[in-house]
């Protein structure tokens, strides 16, 4: 798609026509004030009657008509502030299915292949049991983009169920742990928690969970170091419980700290990984955070330098207790 030229380009447009309006609008008051001030030399030289020739309702005339002037202007900005984001989301959406599009396919046609070898050839048992653990990680990560949309289009719309259950989200972090070792089995994922104290909390446990996949997945996916690590610590302070995500990963850039969490947003350093992303999953970890009275911030020293998600809960004292 070619760049629009300069002059005919929405801002540019939208600038000169509301300059060219609010113009407009100073040559018209400006002119009947000196129109009037001419007039009104006349009457006092000839000893004219004013009222004849001025009415009572001029400048209330003249206040309206500013005010509509000022109504249109206001109604220009929002319908070129909303045309703006429609055109915005137009592009994400653009970028997200282009993505999400090859996200789909690469294991498809990846698996497709593997199918056809398998016709068209007798293979030792050996590389047979290989070719099928590759079909079945393309199967995973297949699985893994249809539940990350069906999952979103469930949380925005709100009709996720689940019960928000006190849980300890240290032992529940463990637990997922444990359970997930063989998506996890080439890192070395650490759970820091020295005081030994119990972190409770009301979660939805699926949904807890799935932030915790998609946190641990990006930190594996987005690192290019021989043996991914993550470690995550907990913290209570004062009004807050925190859990840090820390990792080895490629980092993230300056620019895109606060950008990441936005939906369909690719980031600059993401973009030089070739397993790539669909651009929702942390967008689906910002949701589920607020979704349980939190929210969920990103920080990173640079490229290469790794990456710290923290997730941070609201947390209340009552007599030692959350």
């Amino acid at each position: 798609m070619k760049q629009a030229k300069w002059f005919i380009h929405p801002i540019f447009v939208f600038i000169l026509s509301t300059v060219a309006l609010a113009i407009s609008l100073f040559l018209y008051i400006y002119w009947y004030v000196g129109v009037s001030e001419k007039l009104k030399s006349v009457i006092q030289h000839y000893q004219l009657d004013a009222s004849q020739f001025f009415e009572a309702k001029t400048w209330v005339v003249i206040l309206s008509l500013s005010l509509l002037v000022g109504v249109i202007l206001a109604g220009i900005l929002i319908i070129f502030i909303y045309n703006q984001k429609t055109l915005q989301l137009y592009r994400l959406q653009h970028t997200f299915i282009s993505n999400f599009t090859h996200e789909l396919k690469t294991p498809v046609t990846s698996l497709k292949l593997y199918l056809e070898t398998f016709v068209r050839h007798e293979l030792p048992r050996d590389e047979l049991l290989k070719y099928i653990g590759f079909m079945l990680q393309d199967i995973e990560r297949l699985s893994g983009n249809i539940s990350s949309i069906l999952n979103l289009a469930r949380i925005e719309t709100k009709v996720y169920e689940g019960d928000f259950t006190p849980v300890d989200l240290i032992e529940t972090v463990r637990r997922f742990i444990a359970g997930n070792l063989h998506i996890f089995r080439d890192c070395d994922i650490r759970v820091e928690h020295q005081s030994g104290e119990p972190f409770i909390y009301p979660v939805i446990v699926s949904l807890f969970e799935m932030l915790l996949m998609n946190i641990l997945t990006n930190a594996v996916k987005y690192n290019t170091s021989g043996k991914p690590r993550i470690d995550i610590a907990f913290e209570r302070q004062t009004h807050s419980l925190l859990l840090r995500f820390r990792d080895n990963g490629i980092g993230i850039a300056k620019a895109d700290k606060n950008k990441i969490f936005r939906k369909f947003y690719q980031g600059r350093l993401q973009e030089s990984i070739p397993v790539g992303g669909s651009g929702i999953g942390l967008y689906l970890v910002q949701q589920i955070a607020r979704l349980h009275r939190g929210k969920m911030v990103a920080d990173s020293e640079g490229e290469g330098q790794g990456s710290i998600f923290t997730l941070i809960l609201p947390y209340k004292v009552h007599e030692g207790k959350p």
